[in-house]
């Protein structure tokens, strides 16, 4: 990506987005990227304020605060999480095994807007709570195989505006994407995205205020038993330079 494929705003260099076809009636941008897929829409329709729904996110989710294994040694993640979805979409990452919770009226009426924008069908849904600037999500790739291949991940942030980064798996001479994800925006990532990027969201040295992301994705299979010790597979939380992860004890 060149350097005139990205402006500056609020001090922070973005990609920024171009118009697209897209099937569905929402307004969705594509974001220039080799190797990808990425589309954007800042104002998606919930339907409800968005203010509102992350109000009842944040008080009605049972919140989990967890800890990955990474490379033989566990760490707390810098985030709390919840797993929704169908009664077999079970997850596993970085030795983690998840169970889902059974869908909500709220979540299931979200996943209905969303599946109409994307054109595809979710099972599931990981939703992220940043409760301020101090968390974060590593670096890492959405290519589980019980994603299946080339799988449609559809991310809805709530409340506080975050920078996405995205950093090529491969060849890092590419320049990296920066996506603000403002409050009520849904960006869509399918095709090779996860096969050729990774994304993360790094901590803030400004005051950031709650928000909740919610991916939306389908389980195809059941995954075999994960030896998660490579970075760029489930989330690794291994942002440089500043994850700052909270390392446990080892047992």
């Amino acid at each position: 990506m060149s350097g005139d494929e990205s402006v500056r705003r609020r001090g922070a260099r973005y990609t920024p987005p171009v118009p697209d076809l897209f099937q569905s009636d929402e307004e969705f941008h594509r974001v220039q990227a080799a190797d990808a897929e990425l589309l954007y829409n800042a104002r998606f329709d919930l339907g409800t304020p968005a203010a509102d729904v992350l109000s009842e996110l944040i008080e009605c989710t049972p919140w989990r605060s967890d800890s990955v294994v990474l490379w033989g040694r566990t760490y707390l993640q810098p985030r709390l999480t919840a797993w929704y979805g169908d009664e077999d979409a079970r997850y596993e990452y970085s030795g983690l095994e998840l169970d889902p919770l059974p869908w909500t009226p709220r979540l299931l009426a979200i996943k209905a807007s969303v599946e109409r924008a994307a054109g595809s069908r979710f099972n599931s849904v990981l939703l992220n709570y940043y409760r301020n600037e101090r968390d974060s999500m590593g670096m890492h790739s959405d290519d589980e195989p019980e994603l299946g291949a080339e799988p449609v991940i559809a991310s809805l942030s709530l409340g506080e505006a975050r920078t996405l980064v995205f950093r090529h798996r491969s060849d890092r001479s590419r320049k990296c994407i920066r996506i603000e994800l403002g409050d009520g925006s849904l960006l869509l990532m399918r095709g090779a995205t996860q096969s050729n990027w990774k994304h993360g969201i790094a901590k803030e040295r400004r005051p950031c205020g709650a928000r909740v992301n919610l991916t939306f994705r389908r389980i195809v299979r059941q995954a075999a038993p994960a030896s998660d010790d490579r970075g760029g597979h489930g989330p690794d939380d291994s942002f440089v330079p500043d994850a700052q992860l909270h390392r446990l004890p080892d047992a």
